[in-house]
């Protein structure tokens, strides 16, 4: 047996979690000379992404979602790793070959079962591209940015969009798409080095820090005549400012509610209700939310391939990484994202490449 290191979910929380309480970082062992699984293989992992939306699964199982809740003592599911496949009992998968897996357990050593070879997909490394993008702007983070942008969003050269939570994985995407397309682009952020990366390495037309800024006054300055678009990666007070921005027949895009995912907040709080809801029939707004996994969004992945491999190749876009290094620190960096402290897609390096 080796050491195998596992970020766990230790029980379900409402609120933010107490690390060693809620969440741990525990040696659950690997039997290194053990066969691989029947038809499966063993790797080891080496970059784990985090995402917003694995809070949403770390409930009591009996509330039901359109994703399964997360086991109890198991290791936390990233929805996607990167590993080297150290055994293999299947010709689709070599010894020594780079995989990223999808919905995977974060832990140092995994027995991946023939029931999940649909979820992999074998890397070809390329030059130029960072492996770490293939969480980020080539996996479930760069899909959801692109499909939704289009499929929804359907922006036009000249169109005024406003991205919340601008610098974090999702909304750096979207914004250096619409950039490329010809949007004028606003981005919020919580602090002013996320404002100056989301202007000065990005090329976003402007933004504003909504720690020191009134949300509806920096709005009201950077889009006079109004917003097209608003990417929604937040919910809460910017949402009803945006209702209250949008021109007639803008489009909505609700990609996320991070400002709700951690407790219940009081009567009242305007991150928890919706207080401009009449604008949507007043503007006749359209506001569409999704799941990364519609046919309406992965319709747009070969498309997202080929334009953002070529564009990362040759330096026009950023694929901007927050590493945690090392496994002993993996609820730091979970909490960290959850908090908005992290800049680009989080990250958790498990192992050397």
């Amino acid at each position: 047996m080796v050491q195998n290191k596992a970020f766990i979910f230790k029980k379900a929380f409402n609120g933010w979690l107490v690390a060693g309480q809620d969440l741990t970082v525990e040696d659950i062992g690997f039997d290194e000379n053990a066969p691989p699984p029947e038809g499966g293989f063993t790797t080891k992992n080496l970059y784990a992404a985090y995402d917003p939306s694995q809070r949403g699964r770390m409930r009591d199982p009996t509330i039901q979602s359109y994703a399964q809740a997360m086991e109890i003592g198991k290791p936390v599911i990233s929805v996607s790793v990167i590993g080297r496949v150290l055994k293999s009992d299947t010709t689709k998968i070599k010894e020594g070959a780079l995989v990223r897996i999808v919905l995977l357990g974060t832990e140092t050593y995994s027995r991946i079962p023939k029931s999940q070879l649909d979820s992999v997909l074998v890397l070809d490394p390329q030059d130029g591209i960072p492996i770490t993008a293939y969480l980020g702007a080539l996996g479930m983070t760069g899909m959801t940015a692109y499909g939704s942008l289009h499929e929804i969003g359907q922006p036009k050269k000249g169109n005024v969009i406003l991205i919340s939570a601008a610098a974090g994985a999702v909304g750096q995407t979207v914004g250096q798409i619409a950039v490329r397309q010809g949007l004028h682009v606003i981005g919020s952020v919580g602090s002013d080095k996320k404002l100056d990366f989301i202007i000065n390495e990005l090329g976003f037309a402007s933004g504003f820090n909504y720690k020191k800024e009134n949300m509806a006054e920096a709005v009201k300055r950077l889009a006079p005549d109004g917003l097209d678009i608003f990417y929604d990666n937040v919910g809460g007070e910017l949402l009803d400012v945006a209702l209250t921005s949008m021109k007639n027949f803008g489009r909505i895009i609700a990609c996320g509610s991070i400002s709700n995912y951690n407790g219940v907040g009081p009567p009242g709080n305007p991150a928890w209700r919706l207080a401009k809801y009449q604008q949507i029939g007043l503007r006749r707004i359209k506001w569409q939310g999704f799941l990364v996994i519609d046919p309406n969004i992965t319709q747009w992945k070969q498309e997202r391939d080929e334009n953002i491999s070529s564009w990362i190749k040759d330096g026009s876009f950023k694929s901007i990484d927050h590493i945690t290094e090392g496994m002993d620190n993996a609820v730091d960096g979970f909490l960290g994202m959850l908090k908005g402290e992290n800049l680009g897609k989080s990250i958790l390096k498990i192992a050397d490449f």
